[in-house]
């Protein structure tokens, strides 16, 4: 099995210890003391990565800090690293620090499993130049240009998941997640993953997948607080980035020069029924499709009053069995199959990397029509 050097694993190491002992309020004096260490420097070059842990100092260390041997030791998990943005309404931040460990620990073994696997990771190669001050109108023209860069087509929904782990090399994992989380987007140094929750009503599910898009695209200009609370966002600035990050997904989803023809075509069709079937055929909410229909003036203030809202329901409903997304990706699952198939993982570890039973497992890979690369 491939095996992480010795001086990146003491390099991790020391990062975590110093991770722990900030978590835990301690200067490296007070650590060291508590450590039986001679001197504060001998902790300084344990952190830094300069100086192996004995099994006895990390003994005396996870007593210490009340922390697992995993939390310092397992290069699977991302402890320490990686910037997440959270959407959810609704949950509680408890939920969520416990979901984003265990999400941490789905992006840390694609991380380490390519390491082993040996192939490049490619750094993200297009970026937005809009800012905070940026309008809404200029955020919405980004989302219409990447439809035209991009060659989306007519209906953006239908290839943009594709496109965006193809071309932008972004690790796209649909996930089950808690009640109130909608997805997530998440940087590291070698590459960003968006995480969204498959079980959310289909329209709503591209529309997170498109506003954690803008997110990726933005994040050294305009970095996402952690904690998206999408109906409850507070400060100026920070409600500013999330405004924007939603007229960039309604243009990415709904572009003018699909929209525009069948606003014209409509006829004396009910324009609730109208709403709703256009909705459906862009995949998105008819909610976020009236919206998009104001931010283009086609709909005016005032026949917006005639529009009774609780009629707009169509493609709001919950994934079916036939439209609900496969766990995880493709990408995702054939690099856990090629590491059990290789024998870099046991079928145990990697149940529980993926907090699933062996069945559960067995079952993931044949979703995707692969050969279980274990026996039961």
């Amino acid at each position: 099995m491939n095996k992480i050097s010795e001086e990146q694993f003491q390099r991790i190491v020391g990062q975590r210890v110093k991770l722990a002992r900030e978590d835990a309020n301690l200067s490296q004096d007070e650590l060291a003391s508590q450590l039986g260490l001679n001197d504060r420097q001998t902790l300084s070059n344990i952190e830094a990565g300069k100086r192996k842990l004995t099994a006895e100092e990390l003994v005396k260390l996870i007593q210490t800090l009340g922390k697992k041997l995993e939390y310092f030791t397992d290069t699977f998990s991302l402890i320490g690293e990686g910037a997440f943005s959270w959407r959810a309404v609704g949950a509680a931040p408890a939920s969520l620090d416990e979901f984003e460990s265990k999400a941490g620990k789905w992006i840390g073994t694609f991380r380490r499993l390519g390491e082993i696997k040996g192939e490049p990771f490619n750094a993200l190669s297009q970026r937005l130049t809009l800012t905070e001050r940026s309008s809404f109108e200029e955020a919405q023209a980004a989302g219409e240009a990447l439809v035209a860069d991009w060659d989306l087509g007519e209906v953006p929904a239908t290839n943009l998941g594709k496109l965006v782990e193809d071309r932008l090399k972004i690790l796209v994992l649909n996930v089950d997640a808690p009640s109130g989380i909608s997805g997530a987007a998440c940087q590291l140094q070698q590459f960003n993953t968006i995480l969204i929750n498959r079980r959310e009503p289909d329209g709503r599910r591209n529309y997170d997948f498109a506003h954690e898009i803008f997110h990726i695209l933005t994040w050294t200009a305009m970095p996402p607080r952690p904690y998206d609370q999408a109906d409850k966002v507070e400060g100026t600035k920070v409600k500013r980035i999330e405004q924007l990050a939603n007229n960039f997904a309604a243009a990415l989803l709904m572009p003018s020069a699909s929209l525009k023809p069948r606003w014209e075509k409509r006829g004396d069709q009910d324009l609730h029924d109208w709403l709703n079937e256009t909705a459906s055929e862009f995949q998105v909410t008819s909610d976020a499709l009236y919206w998009r229909l104001r931010q283009l003036s086609l709909l005016t203030p005032t026949a917006s009053l005639d529009i009774n809202r609780d009629r707009l329901t169509w493609n709001g409903r919950s994934p079916s069995a036939q439209t609900l997304p496969k766990l995880f990706s493709r990408r995702f699952v054939e690099r856990m199959h090629w590491a059990l198939d290789r024998g870099e993982l046991s079928v145990r570890r990697a149940a529980e990397l993926l907090d699933c039973t062996v069945e559960d497992l067995e079952d993931l890979f044949k979703s995707y029509e692969l050969r279980v690369p274990f026996d039961l």
